[in-house]
Parts: C-alpha cells; sequence; structure tokens
C-alpha cells in the first residue's frame, strides 16, 4: 500500500460496523523500555523490551436506538472484551489489510456544547497481542447458506506462534437462523483436504467473537473460513480477519 490519505478507515467493534459513526481512529502498540544499565554498559544506557500492550480510541457522531449505533454499542460492551478490527481506506475486501486484537471497552464518553454535533469517544484496551493480517470475509456480502471463502496465503504458524481470528457478527434475519464459522487450514490452495483449526459458537444474533490457535506449529500455508447457515430464510452480515502472531 502506497502513501494514503484517511478518508474511509473500518472500525469493526464486536458485533458494530462503526465505520459510518467514526471520523477519527487511532491504534497504538507500545512495549515498556525496562532500564538495564549497569556499570560496564560503557556510559549509555541499556533497555529491555517489557510488557506490550495495545490501544484502539476512536470518536465520530453520535448516535443510538439501533444495536448497530455507537452508543447501544458501547453501554453493552463497557467493561467487557472482545474483537476489534481495522482496516485503512474502506479496506475490508477479502485479502485487505486488517488488524486484528481482543481489547477491553475501557472508556465511553458522549455530550458537548449546545449547537455542536453531539460527539462521542472510546477507548478499548488490548487483551491480547495486536495481529497484523488481511479480512477473509467482507461486511456487505449477505449469507443465506452453507459455504466457504476464499482462500488466502498467510503462511506456516511456526512453533510459539499463532492464528488470530476474529469473527463481527453485524446482523442476523430469517426464522432461528443460526451462523457456525470455521477456520480451515489447507497446504494448498485447492483446499481438497482442509483441516479445521478454529470454530466459533453458533451465532443467532449480532455479536463477536475472538479466537487463536495453541501455539503449536501449523505447516499449512493456505487459510479460509467456512460456514455453516440453518435455520427458515436465514441471512447473515459478518465480518471475519486472519492474521498470524
Amino acid at each position: 500500500m502506497s502513501k494514503t490519505v484517511l478518508t474511509d478507515v473500518r472500525l469493526f467493534a464486536v458485533g458494530a460496523d462503526l465505520s459510518g459513526h467514526s471520523n477519527k481512529v487511532e491504534l497504538a502498540v507500545e512495549v515498556e523500555d525496562k532500564d538495564a544499565t549497569n556499570y560496564r554498559s560503557q556510559g549509555w544506557t541499556e533497555k529491555l523490551g517489557g510488557l506490550a500492550s495495545a490501544e484502539v480510541t476512536g470518536e465520530g457522531q453520535w448516535e443510538a436506538d439501533d444495536p448497530g449505533m455507537v452508543d447501544d454499542a458501547s453501554w453493552s460492551q463497557l467493561g467487557g472484551t472482545g474483537p476489534w478490527t481495522l482496516g485503512a481506506n474502506n479496506a475490508a475486501a477479502v485479502g485487505d489489510l486488517a488488524y486484528l486484537v481482543k481489547a477491553m471497552r475501557s472508556e465511553y464518553k458522549l455530550g458537548e456544547a449546545v449547537g455542536e454535533v453531539a460527539p462521542w469517544t472510546g477507548t478499548a484496551k488490548s487483551s491480547w497481542p495486536v495481529a497484523r493480517g488481511v479480512f477473509a470475509h467482507p461486511p456487505g456480502t449477505a449469507r443465506t447458506a452453507t459455504g466457504s471463502g476464499t482462500g488466502l496465503e498467510l503462511g506456516a504458524v511456526a512453533s510459539g506462534q499463532r492464528l488470530y481470528a476474529a469473527l463481527h457478527v453485524l446482523s442476523a434475519a430469517g426464522a432461528t437462523p443460526t451462523l457456525t464459522v470455521t477456520v480451515e487450514s489447507s497446504a494448498d490452495n485447492t483446499f481438497a483436504a482442509p483441516t479445521t483449526q478454529l470454530t466459533f459458537a453458533a451465532a443467532d444474533e449480532a455479536g463477536g467473537q475472538i479466537l487463536r490457535t495453541g501455539g503449536t506449529a501449523v505447516t499449512d500455508t493456505w487459510w479460509r473460513i467456512a460456514w455453516t447457515i440453518t435455520g427458515t430464510s436465514p441471512s447473515f452480515l459478518f465480518v471475519s480477519s486472519l492474521g498470524i502472531q
């Protein structure tokens, strides 16, 4: 991706798409620097990396009275942890760059002076590492039947690394609709004999989940999501992102 002017950042918080309600989004990742300077440091400080942390901050225009609106989403998420996925300049197509993290919604602020457009600000603080990856399912494609997504060559997972996967269910419609999403890996792009690496809990309403593998090596280099949909006239809008960290 070349130099860019931010005009349409995508922000998915648990089960809400806050992109159209935001005008500023920041992701900050930090590693503590611990002083290890001693008499043999030749007059220079020595630093060791300590604990890492990340923080997502956002602000924009306040709206309410719908589960997808910022006020409803913020109140329901406050104090809880869930998946957050960010993408730059309308990035949400399969394969577009994404940053995903499990984070706790720690702060929510609303209100301004008379005559101003009602604003909001909010903060979420990481509970897991930030994974730099890609979108594996786009937000604007409604799914009504069982299927699978596009294969993505993310690479193998080395020992000690994990594959992180976020799922944001934005809406569910129909009679008793159920969506079960899995993450599959394969040695090549044919997915002739895929291996299920992660399985999200079945979802029947808007919400979010984030999972990760156990830390053992996975030699497969291709990845995709698959979904099973049941119910009467079911329809789901959802976003998924994958990353190795």
